[in-house]
């Protein structure tokens, strides 16, 4: 293997918008599956590293373990999940690990707004403070946009053929880190409040055949903006 970037500590990296990056749990299995499912089969291909059918994304899905496992996703305002991460222990069963697995997907209309990059640093975060002092990503050698998101937070990259492998080292945790995955979490959760009202509301809007619609310019795009990854 051919080793690509030796940096070993992760290096902050500038972001310019907050994405609202709610923790999923067993009631969002669905919204998960629903996504995966939205999938192409190239990005299939590039998710899970073969060219994944239907039932092989459900039994996926159904393997999933919210409780063990740290698995968010971003929402938008129709309440549709656009991206997610899902960050794996790979410790025994009721034995704590100091290793992490990072997958993440993107929803084809949704990319080009920093998703994956933002949501790498959740799930460094989430590692962090579970006591993991090593974030692997296992992907495609051709997965570029994985790759350098994986580089741009100083992890060491691996060739092997098809395959590459990325190790970040991650610091120890501390309350300040602590205190910022609670106030992004409560954060995430009132954003999620806000699109869940504005859905009543369109609801709301089509019963009674009036314009109250939510956000006003939701119309014309999407909420989101667009950003550099």
């Amino acid at each position: 293997m051919t080793s690509l970037n030796t940096s070993s500590a992760p290096r902050p990296v500038a972001r310019s918008r907050w994405i609202p990056i709610r923790p999923l749990s067993e009631i969002n299995r669905p919204d998960v599956l629903a996504h995966l499912l939205a999938l192409s089969p190239p990005d299939r291909y590039l998710r899970f590293g073969y060219a994944a059918s239907d039932t092989q994304i459900e039994r996926y899905v159904a393997s999933l373990n919210f409780a063990r496992d740290d698995i968010a996703g971003v929402f938008n305002w129709k309440l549709e999940l656009i991206a997610m991460t899902h960050v794996a222990y790979l410790g025994q069963e009721g034995e704590a690990s100091n290793l992490a697995e990072f997958g993440v997907s993107v929803a084809a209309h949704a990319r080009g707004r920093g998703y994956g990059a933002r949501l790498f640093d959740h799930a460094v975060l989430r590692a962090r403070i579970r006591g993991v002092d090593t974030m692997i990503v296992h992907a495609l050698t051709e997965n570029t946009a994985m790759l350098r998101i994986a580089r741009k937070a100083g992890a060491t990259v691996e060739r092997d053929g098809s395959d590459s492998e990325a190790r970040l080292k991650l610091p120890p945790e501390n309350l300040g880190l602590r205190l910022e995955a609670l106030m992004s979490d409560q954060a995430a959760e009132f954003d999620y409040g806000v699109k869940s009202q504005a859905q009543f509301m369109q609801m709301l809007s089509s019963w009674m055949g009036a314009d109250l619609t939510w956000p006003p310019h939701s119309r014309s795009g999407t909420r989101e903006s667009a950003t550099a990854e």
